[in-house]
């Protein structure tokens, strides 16, 4: 968190470019060269800050700051671009300066960048083990307020071939139908698939349903010949691969993936 007790009043916010961040200063008084708008078309959104980016966002501050110094003080009181992006409607519309509207811009830009990590072309998002779906789909589902259950269909090679919600709310093995998990599997002539679920808990520690849910989704897939590679337990900041804490998983034989690759 950025230290305010020795910077001057009309001193610059850390990671904001000379001037940017003075409260006593709009981006109309700045020189051209030092506007974020104009800095973008210079060096593209890679050369700006994030401070500078948020502000593009919102366009305007408020009466003595500007777009680019709230942006920054959002950011330091929420340490960073992480912690801002995990912030509620209510803690960011709470930050002076911000309210409602530009709380609800935020969002909708953080919402994006989630979808964008999970949303891949069929066939170029290649799996070789469970970070790699971890990584695109905790962004969008570490912090859902309630569960959800995903499957994550694969061709022969490991390549995504959809994500897929099959189920929201409560997630547990009485209430899941399973045939519901390889339906389009089934339809897209898929190899295997990988379960995922989140724990709005936060704790992505497995529970009996989950480990009782996997159990029936195994012999499901070995009657369909499509096999179950992984389940993956989402919480806030972490996951948990069963595969990795010894759930024996189906692996796809190499004639059945010879025959798959025959039929393609």
């Amino acid at each position: 968190m950025v230290d305010r007790r020795m910077r001057a009043p009309n001193a610059p916010l850390p990671g904001s470019p000379a001037g940017v961040g003075a409260p006593g200063r709009s981006i109309r008084e700045l020189p051209v060269t030092e506007r974020p708008r104009e800095r973008l078309a210079q060096r593209g959104p890679g050369g700006l800050t994030a401070a500078e980016l948020i502000g593009l966002l919102w366009g305007s501050g408020v009466r003595g700051r500007s777009a680019v110094y709230l942006a920054a003080d959002a950011l330091a009181s929420h340490d960073g671009l992480a912690g801002l992006a995990r912030a509620n409607e209510l803690e960011l519309a709470a930050i002076p300066g911000i309210g409602q509207a530009k709380a609800a811009q935020l969002l909708a830009a953080f919402e994006l960048g989630r979808r964008l990590m999970a949303d891949w072309p069929a066939g170029r998002w290649s799996i070789r083990g469970p970070h790699d779906i971890a990584e695109r789909l905790i962004l969008q589902m570490g912090r859902l307020e309630r569960e959800e259950l995903r499957v994550v269909i694969l061709d022969t090679k490991n390549h995504v071939l959809r994500v897929e919600t099959v189920y929201q709310g409560n997630v547990n093995a009485s209430l899941v139908r399973v045939g519901e998990l390889y339906r389009d599997a089934v339809r897209l002539n898929a190899a295997s698939l990988i379960l995922v679920h989140n724990h709005p808990s936060g704790d992505p520690t497995p529970s009996p349903d989950d480990l009782h849910l996997t159990a029936e989704a195994l012999a499901a897939g070995r009657l369909l010949d499509i096999s179950l590679l992984d389940h993956l337990v989402i919480g806030h900041d972490a996951y948990v691969s069963l595969r990795d804490r010894g759930v024996a998983f189906d692996r796809p034989t190499a004639a059945a993936a010879g025959a798959r690759s025959a039929q393609d």
